[in-house]
């Protein structure tokens, strides 16, 4: 934390947590002077400090009461607290609360308003417009104000022709939020995935769950595929797309979380990956949307090679139960019951990821022929 006069305060925090290590710039500005101030570390004041580090931080300022209203305004940056002033100078020139107030309802209004609903009840009104505002929160844009960023691979870069996003919990929306954006927001969809692009080049892959250049590595597959493939099919092409295919490919045979056993005997079991049901159903359909980008595109082998793939599926579908289930050591894992949530799973069970083969709903039925399930109790 730095104090660059009495009336402006900049700093940065550090955070090594899940996220591995993010950090966060701010800079901090009052409506007024304040007239005193002191800085405690680790819970002990020191007085008033003019610049601090620690890990523990807290300070108090103090102004005249002269009757006027005092404002705080604040901005962030991902790459420097110089980055965070020139947010805050050129987002937030004043101080008029009531302006920004007006400015975010209008802001708000205007997106919402993408979607005009009629019918149903105001409350119904109400929830269906606070899920869409919901949907909209994440990702949040990523760069500053120049255009700046901070790549996955620490370093600045800045951004030419599309704007930089973060927040992408792939396994969670690419199955609704990602193609409802590809109706409402194409504009923004083309940053996501120029986005996604970006990482690939600086971090080496696709994101599967990334948050302020950071790779979590959070939950499973390799979801950036399906957002990419979708938007090509729509016609939502505003970035690379040899580049792009080149970068699904890349995740698709790569070595990571068991993608070489799951190549080589068209599964995965529970000896060489966890969640191995799971990741294979959700493998062999990032596999069919590469099938299908490289098909718009003209790369028939391409194609082939991943529409084989698709059909990996098949491999964990067991007849005389009609479930997917897992494997151990090349045989059905025993004793098995579709209701139970276990490691070969992901946040379910085989009743709700027998079902997980969007990509080739005949071919299940097939595979079904006679069989009838009664849900569970």
């Amino acid at each position: 934390m730095k104090i660059l006069n009495d009336s402006t305060i900049v700093g940065m925090r550090r955070s090594t947590s899940w996220a591995q290590d993010q950090v966060v710039y701010f800079a901090l500005k009052f409506s007024k002077p304040f007239k005193q101030h002191a800085v405690a570390l680790n819970d002990a004041e020191k007085g008033a400090l003019k610049e601090a580090q620690g890990l523990n931080i807290k300070s108090y300022f103090t102004f005249a009461l002269d009757g006027a209203p005092l404002y705080t305004k604040v901005a962030i940056s991902g790459v420097s607290e110089e980055g965070a002033m020139r947010n805050l100078d050129a987002e937030l020139p004043d101080y008029n609360f009531n302006k920004v107030v007006a400015d975010a309802k209008t802001a708000w209004n205007e997106e919402l308003g993408k979607i005009e609903i009629k019918g149903g009840t105001a409350d119904q009104q109400v929830i269906f417009y606070s899920a869409l505002y919901h949907a909209c929160l994440n990702p949040n844009l990523y760069m500053d104000v120049d255009g700046q960023y901070l790549g996955t691979d620490k370093k600045v870069h800045k951004a030419e022709g599309f704007e930089n996003y973060s927040v992408f919990s792939l396994w969670d929306t690419h199955r609704g939020l990602h193609p409802l954006m590809t109706i409402i927001d194409p504009k923004r969809t083309n940053d996501w995935i120029n986005t996604f692009l970006v990482q690939y080049k600086y971090g080496g892959m696709l994101p599967v769950w990334e948050l302020s250049a950071n790779e979590t590595f959070c939950m499973i597959g390799y979801h950036a595929v399906p957002v990419i493939a979708d938007a090509y099919q729509k016609g939502i092409r505003g970035y690379d797309v040899n580049y792009a295919l080149e970068s699904m490919r890349s995740w698709a045979e790569s070595d990571r979380f068991g993608i070489q056993d799951y190549i080589r005997q068209g599964y995965l079991n529970t000896e060489t990956q966890a969640e191995s049901v799971s990741r294979t159903l959700e493998y062999a359909y990032d596999d069919w949307c590469i099938a299908q980008m490289a098909k718009g595109m003209g790369q028939q082998d391409v194609y082939e090679r991943y529409i084989r793939r698709a059909q990996s599926y098949k491999n964990l579908f067991d007849k005389s139960t009609g479930f997917m289930r897992g494997k151990t050591g090349g045989r059905w894992y025993s004793p098995f019951n579709p209701t139970e949530v276990n490691n070969f799973f992901t946040e379910a069970n085989s009743w709700q990821y027998s079902f997980a083969v969007q990509q080739d709903v005949s071919g299940l039925m097939k595979l079904q022929g006679a069989n009838c399930h009664s849900p569970p109790n």
